[in-house]
């Protein structure tokens, strides 16, 4: 008997209203980073849970050095960081194993600087129920 193989889990996430409180672009130099409500405890537990980190950022590549300083000053482990993404909608688009009767794409829209206490990144089948 085969045993399955646990596949990782990858989280995308943005940086600015959910890692750290929203600031404007031209203020991220001159203000320091508040973390949101839970965040470092959410992104560490993604971590020890064997999940990729992916952070996702509207900020300008300009200010890659500057990001990589704040979330290494605030302990935030991560894997990639993409930088420039758009201000707009953000839309995950995933495939299907027709193997696995479960969803393969979860999204959270959550509210500008609340945090992520209520941020679940389980088995799909735990966050659908």
């Amino acid at each position: 008997m085969s045993k399955k193989v646990r596949k990782k889990r990858t989280v995308f996430c943005d940086i600015d209203g959910t890692i750290f409180k929203y600031r404007q672009f031209d203020k991220i130099r001159t203000t320091p980073p508040e973390l949101t409500s839970g965040a470092l405890q959410a992104v560490k537990k993604w971590k020890r849970d064997g999940c990729v980190i992916i952070f996702t950022t509207a900020r300008p590549e300009e200010l890659r050095n500057h990001t990589v300083k704040e979330l290494l000053l605030n302990d935030i482990p991560w894997d990639k960081l993409i930088m420039g993404i758009g201000r707009g909608p953000r839309y995950l688009v995933n495939d299907m194993d027709p193997e696995e009767k479960r969803l393969r794409a979860v999204a959270y829209s959550i509210e500008r600087d609340k945090g992520l206490k209520d941020v679940i990144i389980g088995d799909t089948e735990e966050i659908i129920k």
